[in-house]
């Protein structure tokens, strides 16, 4: 089935807990509701004189008013209450508008931290990492870059074009724990005929980094950013951000979302974007996952290394890791 037209995505929250993400879409001026991550239960949305019931997926009933336009189009809806048990809806009132998520990416993934990067830098730095008992592994910290000449760097945290619009990294390089470099080094010969390199973001974070951008990132962001008092698999060696780009060109490939772009079109499974795009995502994913990683459920780009379990959260800058191994 291919969608046509993308309505909504949101969140539900309730009592502070961790709500139900669901997909809303449009085909042929009917609206379909899909749970994330579950295809085979999309179901239509029916309604009465604009009155639409849902059942979400964790058993409450939404009732909904919806607003169509004149070609019967639906561009808008409240979402009138909430069932209760005799049948009667409580009053809540949140308005839905349509939108398409992928017609100005610029929107999605620019924020502007309530304090400044420097600021949050140096209270980082002067924090301390979560204690952990251990044991772990030791950690051995591969430099990405001289593995395979075919292995290309783009370290946004750098640069100026990242999420937070300024540089926090203060060097353009990347680590991984050795297993998981091997590893990458496995996926790239195993692209490389196919006629793709590997575009490296991000591979190793010091935790400090990873406290800045929990700090100036809003309360609304913070899917897309990992929680400093449990630490970042970026944090322990074992995790990176990369996509794909042409060896005949060297331009990266176009995804379905842009890298740390905060928007619904980071889903792995998005069902957005053009089938090219989608394309290339999947073999980049299942590329991936056929060495022992595995894509992170909120960014396409993202991919965690099966042991990084047995790693501990490091916090060691880039400027200490002159001494850190290289490819043998």
């Amino acid at each position: 089935m291919e969608w046509k037209q993308l309505v909504g995505i949101y969140h539900r929250d309730r009592d502070k807990q961790p709500g139900q993400t669901v997909i809303l879409f449009e085909k042929d001026r009917r609206l379909l509701l899909q749970p994330r991550g579950a295809p085979e239960k999309t179901q239509e949305i029916h309604g009465v004189g604009g009155s639409v019931l849902i059942t979400e997926p964790d058993g409450s009933v939404q009732a909904y008013t919806e607003h169509r336009t004149d070609n019967g189009t639906v561009n808008s809806f409240w979402e009138s209450g909430t069932v209760d048990k005799m049948e009667s809806v409580v009053p809540v009132r949140h308005l839905y508008i349509r939108e398409d998520a992928g017609a100005d990416p610029a929107h999605y993934f620019h924020i502007t931290p309530a304090t400044p990067v420097e600021q949050l830098r140096a209270a980082a730095l002067a924090a301390k990492p979560p204690a952990e008992a251990g044991p772990f592994r030791k950690p051995e910290l591969v430099e990405l870059a001289p593995l395979d000449p075919a292995i290309h760097l783009d370290i946004r945290y750098a640069q100026s074009n990242n999420f937070l619009g300024t540089p926090v990294y203060t060097q353009a390089r990347a680590f991984l724990q050795r297993p998981a470099a091997e590893a990458l080094l496995r996926v790239l010969h195993k692209l490389q005929p196919l006629g793709y390199g590997l575009l490296i973001h991000d591979g190793y974070r010091p935790w400090y980094v990873t406290k800045i951008f929990w700090d100036a990132t809003p309360a609304e962001g913070k899917i897309f950013v990992a929680d400093p008092q449990k630490g970042s698999r970026h944090n322990r060696g074992c995790a990176v951000d990369l996509t794909l780009y042409d060896l005949t060109n060297g331009k990266p490939v176009e995804m379905t979302g842009l890298y740390d772009e905060m928007s619904p079109r980071s889903f792995p499974d998005f069902p957005g974007g053009t089938s090219l795009q989608r394309w290339h995502r999947d073999l980049l994913g299942r590329a991936m996952e056929s060495e022992g990683f595995n894509v992170n459920e909120e960014e396409w780009w993202h991919f965690d290394y099966k042991d990084w379990k047995q790693y501990p959260i490091l916090n060691v800058p880039f400027e200490q890791l002159h001494g850190a191994a290289r490819a043998n």
